[in-house]
């Protein structure tokens, strides 16, 4: 009952700080054998929660051994039937005592219980997948080499942010085909050899690398983040919403493999392509537009009827959104502040980000429902605490409406008065994402 109900509102939790939320390749997750889930880690304790509330099945953690001793947070884990791993670099642990973990996780998997575990070993900002640590080779090869074997399945799994530090952005959440673990002769201790250890650790490590944005070069990343909006704008305007992110990921993914080809074989390829991005961004700040303002509905008469629906949506939104922004704004900037006091990580920002705003907001329903029920009873205490949460989830979709009016607007204006203009940043977006897609193209086929 307790994990249920945590998993309810960390889902619940998820749903409002992220604006769009896909999991994909869950038919590669197998229904009854048992699982570990393998997990890159770029967003702290947001990653394991992503998998607790969207995989298919039920999942039990090993995390870090010092999350167990931390107030709130200790509790929580434990709750969720996670394991403690023992890190050499947290100070004080004992690293023989992951044998104890190892033994534990082994019943979970025999008793048809998932395990979820981000080889990575910690949560960080690099663009790659760190060395992977051995202990999920090991706890699946020792699991399957037992006197009871199991027919085990590690699923690799992916995890893409959009804006990983932005409240209201986008992630992805995908499954990959799953590993097959053969069952080795163990050691006279019960562990399995060090070269079978390797040899699936690396295997691990390939897959994942497969399914996330792997980036060996800094410059890379720093060239597909430019890119990275001209795509999500042109992305915006396609009907088709579906798996929308998927296709994104694909997508830089490929440029990534063209661009790690290309700048060793043909260098100026990718400097033409880089030029002519910086042309695209120089033509949008002159002109003082964001590229999504270049997205229009199918016509110009389809885009101002759109308008006039949204101003019609905002005009019966607005007193619920201003009452609500006005009493979260207070817990909202104290929660910013906390998190960046106390996060000053990017890969931890997230997380005190929705802590902060998990322990800040209820506390302010429950204030303004002692305020009520001392002005007007306790009934009126009632109502303002159904009330106060939701004005401020529509204060939120409010400011989004707003964002998009606007975005509607200044595509509408510049398609009115700079007709040539508006059409020609169109075609080099479209040309952009072409060269793009060609470059991961034309590198997969040069490479064989």
């Amino acid at each position: 009952m307790v994990r249920r109900i945590i998993t309810s509102i960390l889902r619940l939790t998820l749903r409002v700080y992220f604006r769009r939320i896909e999991v994909t390749g869950l038919e590669n997750v197998p229904r009854d054998s048992p699982v570990i889930f393998v997990l890159n880690h770029p967003n702290a304790l947001v990653d394991p929660v992503f998998l607790l509330c969207l995989a298919p099945r039920r999942v039990a953690f090993i995390a870090k051994a010092p999350l167990f001793r931390m107030p709130v947070i200790g509790y929580l884990v434990r709750a969720l039937d996670s394991l403690p791993a023992y890190r050499r670099q947290d100070e004080g642990e004992d690293v023989s005592r992951n044998l104890e973990t190892f033994a534990a996780a082994r019943k979970l998997l025999t008793s048809g219980v998932t395990i979820g575990i981000c080889p990575e070993g910690v949560s960080h900002n690099e663009p790659r997948l760190k060395p992977l640590k051995t202990g999920a080779a090991r706890i699946a090869l020792a699991a399957v080499s037992s006197v009871e074997q199991i027919n085990l399945q590690i699923v690799p799994a992916a995890l893409y942010y959009t804006e990983k530090t932005s409240f209201r952005s986008s992630a992805l959440l995908h499954f990959a085909e799953p590993i097959s673990v053969t069952p080795v002769v163990l050691e006279p201790d019960g562990t399995p050899p060090r070269m079978e250890v390797r040899e699936l650790s690396s295997q691990i490590e390939k897959a994942m690398r497969d399914v996330m944005l792997h980036a060996e070069q800094e410059e890379a990343l720093g060239l597909i983040d430019r890119a990275e909006r001209i795509f999500s704008a042109e992305e915006i305007s396609e009907p088709n919403e579906e798996q929308r992110l998927a296709r994104s990921l694909r997508l830089r993914q490929r440029f990534l493999a063209g661009y790690a080809f290309y700048r060793k074989h043909a260098p100026r390829r990718i400097d033409a392509i880089e030029s002519r991005i910086s042309v695209f961004e120089q033509e949008l700040n002159q002109a003082g537009i964001d590229p999504s303002d270049l997205s229009l509905h199918s016509t110009a008469g389809g885009t101002i009827l759109n308008l006039l629906a949204r101003i019609f949506t905002c005009a019966l939104m607005g007193p619920f959104a201003l009452f609500g922004t006005v009493v979260h704004y207070p817990a909202y900037r104290l929660a910013g502040y906390l998190s960046r006091r106390l996060g000053a990580e990017q890969d931890v920002l997230s997380t005190f980000k929705i802590i902060s705003a998990m322990l800040l907001f209820p506390l302010t329903w429950i204030a303004v429902a002692l305020i009520a029920a001392i002005l007007k009873g306790w009934l009126a205490a009632l109502v303002f605490l159904v009330l106060v949460p939701l004005c401020g989830y529509i204060a939120v979709r409010f400011f989004e409406e707003i964002d998009q009016f606007l975005g509607s607007l200044a595509a509408l204006s510049m398609f009115m008065m700079r007709r040539r203009f508006f059409v020609r940043l169109l075609a080099q977006r479209a040309a952009i994402r072409r060269e793009i897609l060609a470059l991961g193209e034309d590198a997969r086929h040069e490479s064989f």
